[in-house]
């Protein structure tokens, strides 16, 4: 069968999400091969579709739901009730209205900045779709700039900045209403490691101003450092949920990490050991198939003399992930 084409264009990332859905569901109902194209990633070049193909061209709505850049993509928007779905959505308990959005702040994963405005310009414009002041963005944005590290000024078109840069504007634009709830999905998508820590310290910043966040990321490090609860899906099913270290409790404190002069071979002959490897700091880390011989293996590890390393620790939340995609670690 011929492969069906799915051309699309997408600014906020709506239909973006929608023609991966539709993608998804040809692919598991009809057994064809799908192609995406959304016209943007283009940038002006002609192409040739050949065999059957269907295009999306959303229609916006200037002041739309105040999410994001601001725009409602309306195709999406109606198209969104077909999908079949349940449960409802709320905020303190009561439903999402059209006034709502004014207290969130989200970070689509599709970055979306209009490239020949400058970085006021686009800041204000969609921060006052958030209710706030043009004279109060202008005040606030230079001190966002500066806490996290914009190289560029006020006067400079989006277009000229590094990705970087628009990134953390994008982020800015986020943030910068003071949002009562936060979302976040894969922030640190891009940065480098300097800048994935200031955007950190800023995401920490305002947990302490008392904003509930929500973020997705596929570095399980990161989901460890930052989040106080955890929830992973797979398959749009939920496979774990509650706070991370009752998560990493769960599945037993079956890793040991220990300093001894015994050799690998030795280790794994030791009882309880499914696994043996080498930490880059130097100690052996095992693998048990019980914590409780932690116990039994203390004095045999010891022999009653001092050793640097004996800690016995649940599985990391990335050694979870993996096991929960079925990846034996």
């Amino acid at each position: 069968m011929a492969k069906v084409s799915l051309v699309y264009i997408s600014l906020s990332g709506n239909t973006s999400s929608f023609v991966q859905r539709v993608s998804q569901y040809i692919k598991a109902t009809y057994h064809r091969e799908v192609e995406s194209l959304n016209v943007k990633d283009l940038k002006g070049k002609a192409i040739t579709v050949d065999g059957p193909f269907v295009s999306f061209l959303p229609t916006y709505l200037e002041g739309g739901n105040g999410i994001d850049t601001g725009f409602q993509e309306i195709l999406t928007g109606n198209l969104r009730k077909f999908l079949e779905y349940q449960g409802e959505i709320s905020l303190d308990g009561q439903e999402i209205r059209q006034e709502t959005y004014a207290r969130i702040g989200y970070l689509p994963e599709e970055r979306s900045l209009m490239p020949k405005l400058t970085v006021l310009e686009q800041v204000r414009y969609l921060a006052t779709l958030k209710g706030m002041d043009a004279k109060e963005v202008k005040e606030k944005l230079p001190q966002w700039m500066e806490k996290l590290e914009v190289k560029g000024k006020l006067t400079d078109k989006i277009k000229s900045l590094s990705k970087g840069n628009q990134q953390k504007i994008q982020l800015i634009i986020t943030l910068i209403h003071e949002p009562d709830l936060i979302i976040l999905d894969e922030p640190f998508s891009g940065l480098d490691p300097v800048n994935t820590e200031l955007l950190k310290q800023v995401i920490l910043k305002e947990k302490e101003r008392g904003a509930i966040i929500i973020f997705s990321d596929h570095v399980m490090t990161n989901v460890e450092e930052l989040c106080d609860d955890i929830l992973m899906i797979r398959d749009g099913r939920v496979v774990l949920n509650g706070p991370v270290q009752d998560v990493r409790n769960q599945y037993g404190k079956t890793r040991l990490f220990v300093s001894s002069e015994r050799s690998k071979e030795e280790l794994e002959k030791l009882p309880h050991v499914k696994q043996v490897s080498l930490t880059k700091q130097g100690s052996w880390k095992l693998i048990l198939d019980d914590e409780s011989a932690g116990r039994e293996l203390f004095p045999i590890l010891t022999q009653g003399q001092y050793i640097a390393t004996f800690d016995q620790q649940a599985p990391t939340i990335d050694e979870i992930f993996k096991l929960e995609s079925g990846v034996e670690v």
